[in-house]
This record gives structure tokens, C-alpha cells and sequence, in this order.
């Protein structure tokens, strides 16, 4: 069977490897099955995306709303690639998933917009999946209400033409969402367990994403978040992946 590729875009060397971690145990992939490109150190280059039974990308402390001016090359080569990924996944119809900044990236490339309005600090967040998120093929298996982790400053404000919304919360409006056949989005981690996450908050917690000094209370309440839906669904990835053939 076909490898995966999950592709990393965070400079923090204590927080890429356990991404890796959580997203091969999500998946339900050996390390044989899940191979790892670190976009902050290579560049996709001329990497050839078709070898691949699908592509998942991680989060990154990268703000795509940040001015271009403002933004190290290494940024703007990171999001040049995620472009060329996004462009793959639309024209050959394989299997990508964009995760946290990753939608960021996708939004702008289709064309949508990304704005601060919609920021959630580091907690449970309670998902509804919308009428089309109950049919599609990666979300009808999930119950109506379920909670995912998120943490984030940035989000979609104004949806790309063409896409479809999957998933919806009280803060966020665009949680999930579905472009072409086979290219989704996430805002939130789907990967993480509440352990995992409280292990990211630390690494992050000056960042921005909750106040420093609340580090504690934000561990505890993460600690003690329900969250198993969104691994799931990336279980589900895997084997719609698996099941059909990509170009």
C-alpha cells in the first residue's frame, strides 16, 4: 500500500516531532506507512505528491494574515509550497488535508479571506456538523455534536467561493470545510489528545494562543476534555484514501 505524507511547518524542534506522534497514531499508520517532511527545513521541491495515498499537513505558529512584507522567507517559501499541494489536490482529485494553519493557507490561495475575528484559545471546542457535513464522505460517520481541541489567532473570514462547510461552532463559523473532491480544511487539531495537547500548550505558551501566566488552568482544563471524534475522522481519511486509487 501506498505511503502518506504528513508535512510540518513548525520551527520548534520540541513540538514537530510529537506532532508526528500524534498524527501517525490518529491515523492509525505504522512509520513505514507515514513519511515526514519538515517544510521550515526542506522545501517540497520536486517531490512527487502522486506517489502518495494522501497528504496531511500540520499547524504552525505562522500567521498567514501577517502583511507579506513582514513574513521570513522561510514563510513564504513554507506557504508556496502548501500552494502547490493545494493546486495538486484540486486538479488530480487526491486526498489533502489542511490542518489549523493550514486552512489559513488553503483559504488564501482559493481565493477566500483570513481574519482575527474568529480566534479561540487553547480548549475543548464544541463542533456541529453542518446539513452537508452529515453526507459528506469524511464527516457522516461522526455524531451531529462533538468537541475538538483548538488553539488559534487566525481564522477563515470570508469563505472561498466553491467550498463547502462541513463543520461549524459557537466562535468559529468555519471549522471544516470541503474544497473540490477531495481537499479539506480543519481549524481545529484533529490529531491531538487532550495529553498532547496540553504538552503543545507548553511548548506555545508564549506565543499568544492564552495568557502565560494561565498555563495551569489551561492544562487542567484540557486535561479533562472528552475528545475522540476528530481521530477518528482522520481514521476515516485514511481509508477513503486507501480505498480509491489517486492520480
Amino acid at each position: 500500500m501506498r505511503p502518506f505524507l504528513l508535512l510540518s511547518a513548525r520551527p520548534e524542534v520540541e513540538a514537530v516531532g510529537p506532532e508526528y506522534t500524534s498524527f501517525r497514531r490518529a491515523m492509525g499508520l505504522d512509520a513505514g506507512r507515514l513519511e515526514h517532511l519538515r517544510l521550515d527545513v526542506d522545501p517540497l521541491g520536486d517531490a512527487d505528491l502522486g506517489r502518495y495515498a494522501g497528504v496531511v499537513v500540520g499547524g504552525s505558529p505562522f500567521n498567514v494574515s501577517t502583511p507579506e512584507h513582514g513574513k521570513h522567507a522561510v514563510q513564504l517559501r513554507v506557504e508556496a509550497d502548501l500552494a502547490r499541494l493545494a493546486e495538486h489536490g484540486l486538479r488530480t482529485g487526491s486526498p489533502v488535508l489542511f490542518t489549523c494553519y493550514g486552512i489559513g493557507v488553503l483559504t488564501r490561495v482559493l481565493g477566500g479571506e483570513v481574519g482575527t475575528e474568529h480566534g479561540e484559545q487553547a480548549a475543548a471546542v464544541e463542533l456541529w456538523l453542518t446539513d452537508a457535513g452529515r453526507t459528506d464522505p469524511l464527516t457522516r460517520g461522526l455524531p451531529p455534536r462533538f468537541d475538538a481541541l483548538a488553539a488559534h489567532k487566525e481564522s477563515t473570514s470570508r469563505l472561498p467561493a466553491e467550498t463547502v462547510v462541513l463543520a461549524a461552532s459557537a466562535t468559529c463559523p468555519v471549522q471544516l470545510y470541503r474544497a473540490g473532491a477531495r481537499v479539506y480544511a480543519t481549524q481545529f487539531h484533529p490529531e491531538v489528545t487532550p495529553a498532547d495537547f496540553v504538552a503543545r500548550a507548553q511548548v506555545y505558551r508564549h506565543h499568544g494562543y492564552f495568557p502565560a501566566s494561565e498555563l495551569v488552568a489551561v492544562s487542567e482544563r484540557l486535561t479533562g476534555a472528552s475528545v475522540t471524534e476528530p481521530r477518528r475522522m482522520l481514521r476515516r481519511f485514511v481509508e477513503l484514501a486507501d480505498a480509491e486509487p489517486t492520480a
